[in-house]
């Protein structure tokens, strides 16, 4: 029955909570930097509530528009740059999980100036960070809730994740209307990307009592979203958006406490070389996973299917939703190995994982 939790994010949840709550941001100070990507934030409306709120407590702010999907560590250190510039008291990212991680890179890096990137993705910089507010507009990554920050390296072009209890945000803004006018293969991609959260954490070794509530909050959620997008053409209505919304963010707290397993690590490989969005390449390897999952801990396989309407239903939404054209050598296997060695990743996979088996894996899926 022992169990340790650590998640000092302060959550605010529900339709206009920024507009509601306005009066927060002037406890931070009174000039922030806003970081988005080049059309989440305005389309799905969060840019111009947060905009609203900060003229109604007349503070000053610089918005930073130049973050992109899987946000090099560069992007990262010029808008921290920017926040140095314009004396920033706090930031604020608003987007999806690529966005909301880099405002965490940003933050800390902006109070560290002239730090390397390589001391940031260590933990090892010397000073607190500004204080961060995340607006999240996706319903998959559950960055809002998480101490995880993944960004990409500008020369190798590998991501890589910084883990530290300094990337928590202050407070998080989680209004599921953000979430609205994200497209459908988004949508399928980080709804994916929430299971796959919940799914590698639930056989976690450090699972635990607390974790299993929240992945037993997350899977039904989830998958009710997941088994409709198999359904139908077209976008989940607004109330199924919410459920989604919600799913992911209870997604994000298992993965906050209990991390990722090879999927993830794997899945890195198909982004970064084959262009395959995040959630999507996770949830390629799912099947392999979940058969692991079968043979080292079948009891707990057996509660997942049951919480997910049965093992026959997950297959299918697997089956038709997860899409890719990738085509791999075994000399390119060979030289993705020793990135994978020491891998914390694969020691959390059920009945361990060996660079060695990821290899085979792949020799299997893609040559």
């Amino acid at each position: 029955m022992d169990f340790n939790l650590y998640m000092p994010v302060r959550v605010i949840s529900g339709e206009d909570c920024i507009l509601k709550n306005r009066k927060l941001f002037g406890q931070l100070g009174r000039r922030c930097l806003i970081m988005t990507g080049k059309q989440a934030a305005i389309k799905s409306g969060a840019l111009n509530d947060i905009r609203a709120s900060l003229d109604s407590q007349k503070i000053d702010f610089t918005i930073f528009s130049e973050i992109s999907a899987n946000p090099l560590l560069s992007q990262c250190q010029a808008a921290a740059a920017a926040a140095d510039i314009c004396n920033s008291d706090f930031i604020i990212g608003i987007g999806g999980g690529s966005v909301l991680d880099a405002a965490k890179a940003a933050a800390w890096l902006a109070t560290n100036p002239g730090s390397s990137g390589e001391r940031l993705m260590q933990g090892r910089l010397r000073h607190p960070p500004l204080p961060l507010v995340l607006v999240g507009t996706t319903a998959g990554t559950g960055s809002e809730v998480s101490a995880v920050a993944v960004l990409t390296m500008d020369q190798s072009g590998q991501k890589k994740s910084i883990v530290d209890p300094n990337c928590y945000a202050e407070i998080v803004f989680a209004d599921p209307r953000y979430t609205h006018s994200v497209p459908r293969d988004t949508t399928v991609s980080t709804a994916l990307d929430a299971f796959a959260h919940t799914v590698e954490g639930w056989f976690s070794p450090g699972r635990g009592d607390v974790i299993t509530s929240f992945g037993e909050k997350a899977l039904p959620l989830i998958m009710e979203g997941l088994t409709w997008l198999m359904e139908n053409e077209g976008l989940p209505s607004p109330q199924l958006r919410e459920r989604m919304y919600y799913g992911s963010l209870w997604a994000g707290m298992v993965l906050n406490a209990t991390g990722t397993a090879f999927p993830h690590t794997l899945g890195y490989i198909l982004t970064e070389d084959f262009n395959v969005p995040h959630g999507m390449a996770c949830a390629v390897f799912m099947p392999e996973f979940l058969k692991r999952a079968e043979e080292f801990l079948p009891e707990q396989a057996r509660g997942l299917y049951k919480l997910c309407g049965g093992r026959q239903r997950v297959d299918s939404i697997l089956d038709s939703l997860v899409k890719h054209d990738v085509h791999m050598t075994t000399e390119q296997i060979s030289g993705y190995m020793p990135r994978w060695e020491g891998v914390r990743n694969f020691t959390r996979s059920p009945g361990g994982f060996t660079p060695q088996e990821a290899a085979r894996l792949l020799r299997k899926m893609f040559v």
